[in-house]
Parts: structure tokens; C-alpha cells; sequence
């Protein structure tokens, strides 16, 4: 007997019933031990030795494994194929190696790039030993995160007070998504105008063409400044007689882009799905895994961290063969496509993302997956198909066209284009991002037909006002493609960086769109400003290319670190003697748009508008930044920093206290206060005083009495439960307006619902809160109602994850396969619901090591877990996104 260690359960369920019962098959569930998150577990005066920690739950499974070695005849370490695999077969050899159990039994490690039948019996075929430079490589990577992290960290906490951690990599993406700021606020917007002519040719048919010279000079792009210039090129037109110069038809191929890779399975899923890169790996890793497909877990996808954009032989002929299947001879090239990576310091060491089975098509698997695991396995197999199939062939057609009026000419031209033969595109067309702009040209249509020389009739003349635009913010795509681009980070790090700047509030996410908070601004201000070297794209793209030449055993991997650690602890150092003055006056300056907004009155934004005299400057306090007058406590004015621009920042500041009212209970004064924090209302004076912020999107200069005196008696008392007789509440807590009701929450939808909602509405959102599944999904919207139970109560048909089903009460029955739910009668309803009411339900004791397995398989999916913030930069201990 044989044991063979992969990382996950669901992995080793499956492997299992390949290899038969000649082996074993045990799950590490990811890594088995990590670095402690405190000091002094990577030491560089000892040669950067590593202290290796485990946990309890590690502790465990390694003493599985070693039990099942100790009877065994070798050893299969099958983890998985990238530098984090290699990394765990390493990391329980050497545990297994301290434990002496091994005793010369053979150990070999083995790579499979897909798990299925064929894949793993290949790879235990063909196996070799743990590639040590892989290992090297991750050590080296390993202990640069944690010296930064745990080195650089503690400087902020000491200079910048609110700061939660920075990171080799993730700093350096904080600070695309600031720059991006920080471009769109230096943006000066410039007018530019565009004029067309609409013309018909002598058969009648119309068309569009726009103006690109006048005068004998070509017109550049937005070479239109103003109105007045539009006004005359206008006039020219409108007088004008318009003859065809030339007319061009040109042949154009378009060829498919190659399979995915991590990055670009990530874009594809944000442009075409929505999905946040997490999001995309924790599906893309359920179809890698494998699925239930007729009673046999079957693996769908190849390896998805990887950025090599070639298939495999044999999985380039099966595409071929699927062509034909599926489109027909005509769309198979003559050759096999062959591509290459333009990624900066890309391996190509695995495959690109690509379907194990080509034959079986999102249609043949769709009634196996739920709806986000057919979505993304659709997108997987079209890619990968397309990037075999032929090229697109399109027509563009343009035509020159002269317009004279009295000797003052202009040229207009319209293009058009139409698919020919849709090749590729008929699997597989790309979608650009929000703000990029289409190179495909095909966006023109088709033009009528024009004939050279031949005279053309003017219908109207449209001159249009434009303004240019400042750069659209990242989103979580577009920011993964430009670290790609730099060579920042590594297909498997992206989905954890972009999870950590959410972590840490350094950014949020409105409409798909990155924006920097103003810890994050203030964060990336001090880094550029006293560390600037370890957030460059140049350096930190060097030091990536370093560590790709570790594992190709190029380089040495203590040398690297010592390198990088000589430099890096001398500017360490030199911040112990920085003063929190220095600090200030660098962020003053370098965030200058953001602490200091233009006034709408168009005073100097440094000049303090309450005593007039003092300066403001950024302040920092136990809670994090904000801006303050020099004058304190004379002049005692604040204003919280805030990433929403000037005026509203403006508006939250108060002259003084303003007095509202009286609290006819307390008898105690209600005055509207600004803060640090934002707007608030306090009711009396001294520390007893009871104070509440102003919910988000209520401006101080809207609040009356009435709304003080609401906003001061939260909670609410709504009226006492009609089935539980306690009191059902209303609030607005750190997550927004809820329901209180015998210890559990409800979400409500505004604010305002908190103080207008009566009882019987509050019922009905906790019964909707209970009645919601387990994993916080809703129950679904009814698709037809039957009527009702003979014992009281609707029945109903619902469409859920796992197709449709009858609904009475808390009894669930799935529709028998082939039923349509709108043909279903109430009896045949009553029949079904009888017969799932009779089921006994599941036992705990068989419930329990599910749930048991499925929160160990989650907790191998997590990048970094979120640490207390005296260990802001602990790193989790599984490698998963």
C-alpha cells in the first residue's frame, strides 16, 4: 500500500477511487505549517533561519499521514503543480523526516495539471522528486512578505496612527489605485468638438461621415477646440456640394486571443460576469476539484494558477475534433494554433485554463453545476475552444469624401465593416472594460453601397460639444492587468492582495470601481514619501524576476535576501529618528488636493474659515487622520478627512454648536456638533452626554428638531412580536438600519425605514430574515402559486439553485426531472409535499463531519486571514484566494 498526500478532501475522495485500493490517499488540507505572526520567526542575523509553527489541526493530519506511512511502502506527495504545492510536499518531507518515520521508503512527488482518471494515472506513471529551486523560491518569497510586513508595519503604527499594515506587494497596488486618484483629480478637463455629415447616395440610402480634414489640414482628435471653430467648419459644411474620392474595400482578419490564464480568467469573469477575482477562484477551484456528473466527481477545468497560455497536444486535437462537432469543417484552421506569453516575467511551467474534456460542452454539464460554476465553466470552455478555431474574416469598407463650397474644402470619411465569416468569433468574442476603448473597428456597421465619383446629397449636419474625460478608476480586472503588466505579483497572490486592501479599508468598491480611501491615500503618501524605493513598480517588478530566477536555480536564494534586507533595514532605522512634524508637513504636501479641497467661495483651503487666522493641517490621532487648525484649542475647528472631495467636506464643519432644541424628558439641550468623525448630535454636556452620528446621506444643514430628537431616542420601540410577545426595535449600527427582535437582527433598507416602520412590516421582515436559507441565500421568488393546503398555508413553485421546487410551509420537495412547474396541478403537489414530509430528517451525527469537511475545505481556500491589529500583517496559513 501506497500513500499519496494531496491538499484538499474533496481532491483525496476523488483520487482515491482512481488509484484503487492499492493506495492510500490523505488530505493536508493546504499548508501544515506557517510562520508565527509575531517577531523573530524569520531571522536574518542566523542567516534568515525560519521558525516554523503548526497548529492544532495540522498537528493532526500530519500524525494521519505519519501513521499511514509508518505501514506503507512510499510515499506520493501529489500536491498541487505550482511553487505553493511544491512548498507543502516540502513542508510535510522535512515534518514527516523529523518524525522518523520514513525509514528509506521511496518518496516521490507528482504533478497532474487536471484531475481526471487519465491525468493522475499519467502523472503517478512519471514521477520525480520535489524540485528543490521551487522551494527556494518559496522560502525567499515567504520571507521577504514577512520582513516587510512585520518591519515596515510597526513604522506606520509608530507615524501614522489609524494605519493597519503594508505589504511587499499589496502597497505597491494601494498605490496604483492612489495614483489613479490622484490623475483624476489633477484632471483639467478641455472642450473639443466633433462634426458629421449625414449624406444619401443617389439610390436613397443614408449614411454617417464624419469630419477629419478641412482646409488642406488633417484634424487631429479633438483638434475642434470651441464652439466658434465648430461654428465655422458648421458653415462650410452646410454650404457645401459632396462628391465620392474614393471607396476602399479591404479584407481584415481578426484573430483569437489564446486560452486563459489566472489574470485573464479574473478579467474575463469581472467584464463578463461581475465576479470579484475571489469570487472567480473559489468557483474555478470547485470545477478544477471536480463535480458530481452521474454518480462520478468529475474534474472540469485544468490547474487555474498559471500564467502559460499554451494547451497541451493532446488537448489541442481534442478542441479540433470538437470544431468539427460543434461548428462544422469550415471553422477548424488548416495548422494547430501555438501561442506565447507577453506577460512580463511570466511562467509558462503548467498549461493554460482550458476544459479536461472538450466534448463535454456547457450544455452537456449544465444540469451538474449550480448557476455561477456554469457561467464561469461556459466562459472557460468558449475561450479555450476559439483560441483553436479560424480566423474572423470581415470586410472594412471606407470611403474618402469631398465637400466644396466655393473653393474651401473639407474631407469626410466613413467606415463600415462587415463579418464575412465569423470564425473564432462564433464561440467567443472579448468584452472591454469600462473606459477602454475598442480596437476592433467592427462597432461602424455596414455601409449602403457607394460608387467612386459619384455625387452624394446632404441631409443634415451634426456638430456636437464634447469634454475629455479624466482616467477611469481600476477595477478589480483593469488592476490585475496592470500589475500583470508591471510584473507585480503572481496569478495566485492577486485575488489575496485586492482582499487585503478591502480588509484593511484602504479601498472600497462603488460600482465595480476602486476607491481609495483616505487611510489608504495617507498610507501610500507616507510609503512614497520615506520609503520610496519599496513601493516603485520597477523595484518591486526586479525583485518578482529575482525570485522567478530562484526556481529556475539561477540564482541563490539567501543571497537575494540579503541583499534586499541590507538596504531595507537602514531605511528602517533611519525612520526611528523621523518626527511626526516631518510626517505631516510630506502628507500636507503630497495630498494636498485631498486635505485641502478648493472652497466654493474661493478662499485660500489652508486658511482655517472659523477664526479666519489659523492654518489647517492634517492632525493624527489615536483613531487615524483628520484635519485640524492650528489654532487648537483656541480654536477648537476639525473636519474629517474624507475621499469624497471639498464641498461636502466643507459642509460637515461647524462654526460652533448649534442649539436645536430641548429634550422635553431630559430637559437637557440638543445641539448639532462636528467632529473628527463626521456631524453628530448630542443631547446635555460632559462625557455622560449621550451623542449620535448623522446617518450616511443626511447633511447637517437638513436637521431640525424633529430629526434630532429621532435620531437621539434610537432604539426605537416598534411594538411587541405577535407569536413571541417581545419587543421588536429598530436601530442604525455599524452595518446600517436593522430590526432588534429576542437577540437576532433583521437588515432594513434605508434609514429612514428605522423611524417610519410599523409592526406588522417589521414582522414580515424577521419572518423573511428566518425564513432565508442556510449561507444567507434567500428563498426564492414564487414561479406560480397552486393555492392552498388543506391544512392551512400557499403552495407555491419556486426556481432554486438546484432547479425548481414545491414550497409549503418549511417542506421543500424538488420536481421529479422533465416536470414542467407550470403544468404541475395542486394535487400532484400535495403528493410530492406527503412524500418529503414522511422523509425522517438527516441526523446531526451524519450532519456534523460535513459540515465539518466543508469548513476545512474553506479554510484551505483563504489567502489571509484577519489578524488583530496588534499582528496587522500575520499571514495566514493556507494559500488559497
Amino acid at each position: 500500500m501506497n500513500v499519496v498526500v494531496v491538499e484538499s478532501p474533496a481532491k483525496a475522495k476523488t483520487i482515491n477511487k482512481y488509484l484503487g485500493p492499492g493506495y492510500k490517499v490523505l488530505a493536508s488540507f493546504g499548508h501544515v505549517r506557517d510562520l508565527p505572526a509575531k517577531d523573530g520567526s524569520v531571522l536574518p542575523d542566523q542567516d534568515f533561519e525560519m521558525l516554523w509553527e503548526v497548529d492544532g489541526a495540522s498537528a493532526k493530519r500530519i500524525k494521519d499521514i505519519a501513521d499511514a506511512v509508518k505501514s506503507s511502502d512510499g510515499l506520493f506527495l501529489a500536491t498541487d503543480p505550482d511553487r505553493e504545492g511544491e512548498a507543502i510536499s516540502w513542508h510535510v518531507l522535512d515534518m514527516l523526516n523529523k518524525k522518523r518515520v520514513l525509514n528509506g521508503k521511496t518518496v516521490k512527488r507528482v504533478v497532474f495539471n487536471a484531475i481526471t482518471k487519465k491525468a493522475v494515472l499519467d502523472a503517478m506513471a512519471e514521477p520525480r522528486d520535489i524540485d528543490v529551486p521551487l522551494v527556494d523560491a518559496y522560502l525567499a518569497r515567504r520571507a521577504l512578505d514577512y520582513l516587510v510586513g512585520f518591519n515596515l508595519s510597526p513604522v506606520l503604527w509608530r507615524k501614522l496612527p489609524g494605519a493597519r499594515s503594508a505589504g511587499r506587494v499589496q502597497s505597491v497596488a494601494l498605490r496604483l489605485v492612489c495614483d489613479r486618484e490622484s490623475e483624476i483629480e489633477r484632471f483639467i478637463s478641455e472642450e473639443y468638438w466633433n462634426l458629421s455629415a449625414l449624406l444619401k447616395t443617389p439610390r436613397g440610402d443614408e449614411f454617417e461621415a464624419k469630419l477629419v480634414a478641412a482646409n488642406g489640414k488633417r484634424l487631429q482628435a479633438r483638434s475642434i477646440a470651441n464652439g466658434e471653430q465648430a461654428g465655422t467648419l458648421k458653415a462650410l459644411l452646410e454650404g457645401a456640394t459632396y462628391v465620392v474620392d474614393t471607396v476602399e474595400a479591404k479584407p481584415v482578419k481578426r484573430n483569437p486571443g489564446p486560452p486563459f490564464t489566472t489574470s485573464t480568467l479574473q478579467q474575463a469573469a469581472s467584464s463578463k460576469l461581475g465576479f470579484s477575482a475571489s469570487r472567480t477562484m473559489q468557483v474555478a477551484q470547485k470545477l478544477y476539484e471536480g463535480v458530481d456528473i452521474g454518480g462520478e466527481t468529475v474534474g472540469l477545468i485544468t490547474y487555474m494558477r498559471t500564467d502559460g497560455v499554451q494547451m497541451a497536444p493532446e488537448a489541442i486535437d481534442a478542441a479540433r475534433a470538437a470544431i468539427v462537432d460543434q461548428f462544422g469543417q469550415r471553422y477548424m484552421p488548416e495548422k494547430a494554433r501555438f501561442y506565447s506569453t507577453k506577460a512580463k516575467n511570466a511562467q509558462e511551467a503548467h498549461e493554460a485554463i482550458r476544459p479536461t474534456d472538450f466534448n463535454r460542452s456547457p450544455d452537456r454539464v449544465r444540469q451538474f453545476l449550480d448557476a455561477d460554476q456554469l457561467r464561469l465553466y461556459d466562459l472557460v470552455w468558449k475561450r479555450g475552444i476559439a483560441s483553436q478555431m479560424a480566423s474572423a474574416e470581415i470586410e472594412r469598407t471606407t470611403a474618402e469624401i469631398t465637400a466644396d463650397n466655393n473653393g474651401q474644402k473639407a474631407g469626410l470619411r466613413a467606415v463600415g465593416s462587415v463579418i464575412r465569416f465569423d470564425g473564432f468569433i462564433a464561440a467567443y468574442t472579448d468584452q472591454k472594460e469600462d473606459g477602454e476603448q475598442s480596437d476592433d473597428g467592427d462597432e461602424d456597421g455596414r455601409l449602403p453601397e457607394i460608387n467612386t465619383r459619384e455625387n452624394l446629397a446632404k441631409q443634415k449636419i451634426n456638430s456636437t460639444q464634447h469634454f475629455t474625460e479624466p482616467p477611469p478608476r481600476y477595477s478589480e480586472a483593469s488592476l490585475i492587468k496592470k500589475m500583470e503588466e508591471l510584473g507585480i505579483g503572481r496569478p495566485s497572490t492577486y485575488a489575496a492582495t485586492l482582499a487585503t486592501l478591502r480588509d484593511r479599508e484602504y479601498v472600497t468598491i462603488d460600482k465595480r470601481k476602486l476607491i481609495p480611501q483616505a487611510k489608504g491615500r495617507l498610507v501610500t503618501a507616507f510609503l512614497e514619501s520615506f520609503f520610496t524605493k519599496y513601493v516603485e513598480y520597477d523595484f518591486t517588478a526586479d525583485l518578482e524576476e529575482k525570485l522567478d530566477r530562484i526556481s529556475a536555480g539561477e540564482l541563490n536564494w539567501k543571497q537575494v535576501l540579503r541583499d534586499f534586507w541590507k538596504d531595507f533595514f537602514s531605511q528602517i532605522e533611519d525612520t526611528k529618528e523621523l518626527r511626526v512634524t516631518n510626517v505631516l508637513d510630506s502628507l500636507n504636501e503630497a495630498l494636498a488636493p485631498l486635505v485641502f479641497p478648493k472652497r466654493e467661495d474661493g478662499g485660500d483651503p489652508r486658511i482655517c474659515q472659523v477664526c479666519g487666522t489659523g492654518n489647517l493641517s492634517l492632525k493624527l490621532g489615536k483613531y487615524g487622520a483628520f484635519v485640524g487648525c492650528s489654532n487648537y484649542p483656541e480654536c477648537n475647528y476639525t473636519r474629517q478627512l474624507s475621499s469624497e472631495g471639498g464641498s461636502e467636506a466643507e459642509g460637515t464643519a461647524l462654526n460652533e454648536p448649534k442649539s436645536l432644541g430641548t429634550d422635553p424628558v431630559t430637559g437637557e439641550e440638543l445641539t448639532l456638533r462636528s467632529g473628527r468623525f463626521g456631524p453628530y448630535i448630542q443631547r446635555g454636556d460632559g462625557k455622560d452626554a449621550k451623542r449620535a452620528s448623522l446617518p450616511k446621506g443626511w447633511k447637517p444643514e437638513d436637521i431640525d428638531y424633529e430629526k434630532a430628537m429621532a435620531l437621539i431616542s434610537l432604539p426605537r420601540d416598534i411594538g411587541k412580536h405577535p407569536e413571541t410577545a417581545k419587543m421588536i426595535s429598530s436601530g442604525i449600527g455599524r452595518y446600517g438600519p436593522f430590526l432588534l427582535h429576542d437577540g437576532g437582527y433583521a437588515n432594513l433598507e434605508s434609514v429612514e425605514d428605522v423611524f417610519s416602520i410599523g409592526l406588522n412590516r417589521a414582522v414580515t421582515v424577521i419572518a423573511e430574515k428566518a425564513s432565508k436559507a442556510p449561507g444567507g441565500r434567500a428563498a426564492a421568488a414564487a414561479l406560480k402559486e397552486l393555492g392552498d393546503h388543506p391544512d392551512g398555508g400557499a403552495i407555491t413553485i419556486r426556481d432554486g439553485k438546484y432547479g425548481p421546487y414545491v414550497n409549503w410551509g418549511k417542506v421543500n420537495a424538488t420536481l421529479p426531472k422533465g416536470t414542467d412547474p407550470q403544468a404541475l396541478t395542486v394535487e400532484e403537489a400535495l403528493v410530492l409535499i406527503a412524500a418529503k414530509a414522511g422523509k425522517a430528517p438527516a441526523s446531526k451525527s451524519k450532519a456534523k463531519p460535513k459540515a465539518k469537511a466543508a469548513a476545512a475545505e474553506t479554510k484551505t481556500t483563504k489567502t489571509a486571514a484577519k489578524p488583530k491589529a496588534a499582528k496587522a500583517r500575520a499571514p495566514a496559513k493556507t494559500k488559497k484566494s
